[in-house]
């Protein structure tokens, strides 16, 4: 028997709030909705969903695990992104790829990146 990847949860103090963040940037709706404590936002497409999941305890320190988005547009879409709440946190480039790294609204790191020129 095999596992499969079923959703991605981030922790959060408040999955509502949050979830006004991840929905406009990602274009996707609230799927379920668990009282406030457990949401699940799904993609219109298709694909992974993202769960919002909330925790008693705030992020410390840099994520262990994190998302990478891609775009044709990175610098674009930082912009779009900061302009819903995001911070920008560093810019990197290594020979043949160039990336953003953004925090959401209550700190949790991603990052948005695209082929370098």
């Amino acid at each position: 028997m095999a596992i499969h990847m079923g959703m991605i949860t981030i922790d959060c103090a408040d999955p509502r709030s949050l979830a006004e963040f991840w929905t406009a940037a990602l274009g996707t709706a609230v799927a379920q909705d668990y009282e406030g404590e457990f949401l699940i936002l799904t993609p219109p497409e298709g694909g992974l969903p993202l769960a919002l999941q909330r925790v008693p305890e705030p992020r410390t320190g840099k994520n262990r695990v994190h998302l990478d988005f891609g775009g044709d547009d990175r610098e674009a879409e930082v912009k779009r992104l900061v302009g819903l709440g995001a911070k920008e946190v560093a810019q990197h480039e290594v020979p043949g790829l160039a990336w953003t790294v953004l925090a959401d609204p209550e700190g949790n790191e991603f990052c948005v990146s695209a082929a370098a020129h």
